[in-house]
């Protein structure tokens, strides 16, 4: 009959608890040894913490080494557009100068005409110049716009793939080989 109950030393190590409904056995502590739970496990309990300490090393290097990368072709991309910006800049200011240039009247003896009609005729023209100057800025302007959205039309397909490309979209054969694929 003893074979069917418990042995007195294995009910003297476990506490029954009741939490609310849930049940379930906790490790008794030793009224004699309050450190009893202090002590450092037996060292052949659990793998090398060398090896764990170089395996979480080495995920930080990888890690840190993609991180890199991502900010270091973000960086590309915004120094090209910032170039992109200067000689567009550069290019304004150097057609802005030209017509200038060409406004100014020539050497050559003009007709007289009253100075009510030069002074508009000047002015038509420095507003023309103008115009041209605006618009060409505004070309340069939308084409850096249009840099930009395909730069971030570029980095959202990327994101996107990136998550299409999940194993977990892939029909595994087992359970088994789908943890195993999201522990990758």
């Amino acid at each position: 009959m003893e074979s069917t109950t418990t042995p007195s030393w294995e009910e003297d190590e476990w506490n029954l608890c009741n939490d609310n409904g849930f049940v379930y056995k906790r490790w008794r502590r030793s009224q004699l040894d309050p450190l009893g739970d202090a002590l450092p496990p037996p060292p052949d309990s659990g793998p090398d913490p060398e090896a764990e300490e170089m395996a979480r090393r080495e995920r930080k290097r990888k890690t840190l080494l993609k991180l890199k990368a991502q900010y270091q072709r973000e960086i590309d991309q915004w120094e090209y557009l910032s170039n992109t910006l200067c000689a567009m800049e550069e290019t304004t200011l150097q057609l802005q100068q030209q017509r200038r240039q060409t406004v100014v009247p020539d050497s050559s003896p003009l007709p007289v005409v009253p100075r009510t009609v030069s002074v508009c005729g000047s002015l038509v023209q420095e507003l023309v110049l103008q115009v041209e100057t605006q618009e060409a800025i505004i070309r340069d302007a939308s084409n850096l716009c249009d840099i930009a959205e395909a730069i971030c039309n570029a980095h959202e397909e990327e994101t996107n793939q990136s998550l299409i490309d999940l194993p977990i979209w892939a029909v595994p054969a087992s359970p088994r080989e789908l943890l195993a694929s999201l522990c990758d």
